[in-house]
């Protein structure tokens, strides 16, 4: 059975349950705050930021920047959390999905990129599972993992 995961708007009904989303203590260290991304999308046009719901419930929060480092067609995705309560029910599987389905609908997109602590197997993992390759560090020591939709054998 399909898991019944949608991505919505950030809403003035929203944004103060996604902002009381919690971490796990280990795993603060890996994310910033959704408060500020919600902030930033509220400055930045081209930041899209998206509640995760599992079913009624919203479970979760994503941003992505359609001109990742001002480089049309490349599209960055900046946050990506699930309420640890809800972790390991395939949730974040799917918002991922539809994440990607949302990015690669965009005419434009050449590349999609996510950063993550190298010091992260599981997140590692996670994402290339969805055909994210480690292409080096950035200036913040954080691994930036692509994808290259138009690339043979990049995973859809």
């Amino acid at each position: 059975m399909e898991l019944d995961v949608r991505l919505a708007a950030v809403t003035e009904e929203n944004f103060e349950a996604i902002m009381d989303l919690p971490l796990l203590k280990q795993q603060e260290d890996y994310l910033a705050s959704n408060a500020y991304s919600i902030a930033q999308a509220s400055f930045y046009p081209d930041f899209q930021a998206r509640a995760i719901y599992a079913g009624p419930e919203l479970v979760g929060f994503l941003m992505y920047d359609r001109q990742s480092n001002d480089r049309v067609g490349e599209y960055g995705i900046y946050r990506f959390m699930v309420d640890h309560r809800q972790q390991g029910k395939g949730i974040g599987r799917r918002a991922m999905e539809l994440v990607l389905a949302e990015i690669r609908a965009c005419a434009d997109v050449e590349r999609i990129t996510i950063c993550y602590h190298p010091e992260n197997p599981v997140a590692k993992d996670f994402y290339a599972s969805f055909g994210f390759v480690e292409v080096g560090l950035d200036d913040d020591h954080e691994m930036i993992a692509e994808i290259l939709p138009g690339a043979a054998g990049t995973k859809t």
